[in-house]
């Protein structure tokens, strides 16, 4: 029994060997392409909702960018406090910036969706660079450097979203599964099968919008509006990843595990709605992720070949270290590897109950 039980053990660290050197390593082993300035039009969009306090703050930021062509298109959907009093002002203030006020509709209530989509339709230009309200660029050259992968061929954008640092463990866990997160998307991009992206950091032309009737496939449902609409949309030919320090997003993190199971509670259920070789993929990982250590924990409790066992799991610790440092350098987020081996057990406990919890309950989407 034990025997069997290494065998399929030995399997499991070659499954996870594929995926860290020969998935993930088309990101973590690859070098960023020099920015060339494209200098085309740009619309950003950015949805809120109740969001006044981050509408003060982060808006502003968008509008100093240092592009010459570009309009904010501020989506006030239904807010109950004072975002659209805030998106007034801005309004006033910014000469590029431009007003789309969203009514309750009682087909799409609380849709962040049917928002967003009258915000594409009242862009002035038709590439689109996504973000949301409680996020802000860590330079003044985001819309430089996500715009200047937009090619004849390339017309869906991937960056990254990045979360404030601080501190606390619960932070450094969610920037490792977000690290985590980033390195799946962008990797499988890279292998010419992309299969989501973060509306913290999402440019695509409005021409992709519509090609796939834009959310009208996935309205019902909540969530989604930038991995569904990736799933969807891009191919090994339209999409491009952008992740050089410039381009990147920063948002605040959730500060209590209540807040943060909620959040993540709804990106699993999404994911549901994949296709289902991408359902298929991630699968494979993450069961091999908890076969992993639960096979590691038997045969080391019994002892068995314990020699080999624990050789064979500092090799998977070696592999997985390796990929993943050097792609938490190109995204900054080195200091979250000190905690890998403790992170990742937790996160995989973590996962497992969230997907327990969806079987039962369903989570709440927007606001």
């Amino acid at each position: 029994m034990l025997l069997a039980l290494l065998c399929v053990f030995i399997c499991v660290v070659l499954v996870q060997f594929f995926y860290f050197i020969f998935v993930f390593g088309k990101f973590s082993f690859s070098k960023p392409k020099d920015i060339v300035p494209k200098r085309i039009p740009i619309s950003v969009i950015v949805c809120a909702k109740n969001e006044s306090q981050n509408v003060r703050e982060f808006i502003p930021l968008l509008a100093q960018q240092d592009y010459p062509d570009f309009e904010i298109v501020l989506i006030d959907d239904a807010s109950s406090d004072e975002t659209l009093d805030e998106f007034e002002a801005l309004e006033q203030q910014y000469r590029n910036i431009k007003l789309v006020k969203v009514a309750n509709n009682e087909a799409f209530w609380g849709n962040k969706k049917f928002a967003l989509t009258l915000g594409i339709k009242a862009a002035k230009y038709d590439n689109l660079l996504f973000t949301d309200a409680d996020c802000y660029p860590k330079s003044k050259d985001w819309i430089t450097a996500m715009s200047s992968h937009f090619t004849a061929q390339k017309s869906i954008v991937l960056g990254y979203g990045a979360y404030e640092k601080s501190n606390s463990f619960l932070n450094k866990i969610i920037r490792f599964e977000t690290l985590l997160t980033a390195v799946q998307y962008f990797s499988w991009a890279k292998l010419g099968h992309p299969y989501m992206g973060v509306g913290r950091n999402l440019a695509y032309r409005r021409t992709e919008f519509f090609n796939v009737r834009g959310f009208m496939d996935h309205m019902k449902i909540r969530s989604g509006d930038d991995d569904l609409f990736v799933n969807q949309a891009a191919n090994n030919q339209n999409t491009a990843i952008c992740f050089s320090a410039d381009s990147f997003t920063y948002s605040k993190p959730k500060t209590t595990l209540g807040d943060w199971m909620k959040q993540k509670r709804r990106h699993v259920a999404t994911a549901n709605f994949y296709k289902t070789f991408d359902k298929i993929q991630l699968s494979i990982f993450y069961i091999s992720q908890v076969a992993f250590f639960t096979l590691a924990s038997i045969l080391i409790y019994y002892q068995f070949q314990w020699i080999a066992v624990c050789s064979i799991v500092g090799f998977r610790y070696l592999f997985s270290w390796i990929s993943l440092g050097f792609a938490s350098g190109k995204l900054e987020e080195k200091d979250v590897m000190y905690w890998f081996p403790i992170i990742e057990i937790v996160l995989i406990a973590t996962q497992i109950r969230i997907f327990i919890t969806n079987l039962f309950s369903k989570p709440v989407q927007w606001k």
